[in-house]
């Protein structure tokens, strides 16, 4: 089961003013003073606005409940994916691993200084209108209101690339474990914005496996990838075209192998929670996540809901920017143990 089914009502963001943007309640900055890496666009700047609801099925609702995961095919017009994509290029054209902007982009390791390979975007939803407009549009916030509630929090959101024949590999991993929650009413939303198969490392989930917390540790220190025993064995690959939405919860196990193809494999990814989920604390790695957590539907609470009666606070071993740097240290590490 893979969720499939017809997605006439796909979002085309040459609906969205490129930066005029929506203003709604909750926002904590104002995205509209960054400069978007394009003045043009490719489309009408304005359409009457669809008020009809877009609506998950049943099938869809069920196998996130019981899977921990669904796919929403072509949810993204090709247009929309087009102008995504070009706005990834102007942000990375002129970076190289000698020169590149490192509080907002991560580069492929193993490259020479003139490198240009890029492996991550740092926050697009925050800093660039169009990934923000997007983050806070409409159809979007319907679909998640449908399996976490009505009041959301929009909570990060990052562009993962697999350049061809380059793209680094990412362990099995639970995205909650890196950002304790008092509750898992928290999904992650990924767009893959070029066709994705195994070939490419698509994204690998394992159904059925959201129900607990899998251990990410080693001698007390948190590792960002699973480090029991697991069996891949029943794990599956999401194959979808470009424009596609994979709606994932907080645990479910996934991981996506590097890029043997001749073909790219980028990843527009955003997280939102519930607003009664609240952030556990921790130190300064906390407030630096919570910065660009904002209110993009609903009203801000001011109770916590708990949820697992108990879950583990990660001890990270260093500072390290991102999932990629934590696990690669976690791997180097276990190598020279052996």
């Amino acid at each position: 089961m893979d969720g499939r089914r017809d997605w006439k009502m796909a979002i085309n963001l040459a609906s969205i003013p490129l930066l005029t943007l929506p203003r709604q309640r909750g926002y904590s900055q104002d995205a509209s003073q960054e400069v978007s890496p394009k003045q043009s666009w490719t489309g009408p700047r304005s359409c009457p606005r669809r008020e009809q609801k877009i609506m998950l099925t049943a099938q869809q609702i069920s196998q996130y409940r019981d899977e921990g995961y669904t796919v929403l095919h072509e949810f993204l017009s090709r247009s929309a994916v087009d102008a995504i994509l070009s706005d990834i290029e102007d942000l990375t054209a002129t970076s190289t691993v000698a020169h590149y902007d490192a509080g907002r982009l991560e580069m492929e390791p193993n490259q020479k200084l003139e490198g240009r390979k890029v492996r991550r975007i740092y926050e697009p939803c925050t800093h660039y209108p169009r990934f923000r407009a997007l983050s806070e549009s409409k159809d979007l916030l319907d679909v998640i209101e449908q399996l976490i509630g009505p009041n959301l929090i929009f909570h990060l959101s990052k562009i993962n690339m697999k350049p061809a024949v380059l793209g680094s590999v990412v362990d099995w991993h639970q995205d909650l474990t890196y950002y304790p929650l008092t509750n898992t009413d928290s999904v992650t939303v990924l767009f893959y914005l070029e066709d994705a198969d195994a070939s490419n490392g698509c994204l690998q989930v394992i159904p059925c496996a959201h129900r607990s917390v899998l251990n990410h540790t080693l001698q007390g220190l948190f590792q960002g990838r699973v480090t029991e025993t697991i069996d891949a064995s029943k794990s599956v690959f999401l194959k979808a075209k470009a424009g596609s939405a994979i709606l994932m919860h907080c645990l479910t196990p996934h991981s996506s192998a590097p890029n043997n193809s001749p073909h790219p494999r980028t990843t527009l990814i955003m997280s939102y929670r519930a607003a009664d989920a609240f952030p556990i604390h921790l130190n300064l790695r906390t407030e630096a996540q919570e910065a660009h957590a904002r209110l993009v539907r609903g009203k801000e609470l001011t109770v916590a809901r708990f949820g697992l009666a108990s879950f583990p606070i990660p001890r990270f071993p260093r500072n390290t920017k991102s999932l990629y740097e934590l696990q690669e240290m976690s791997r180097k590490e276990e190598a020279a143990r052996v």
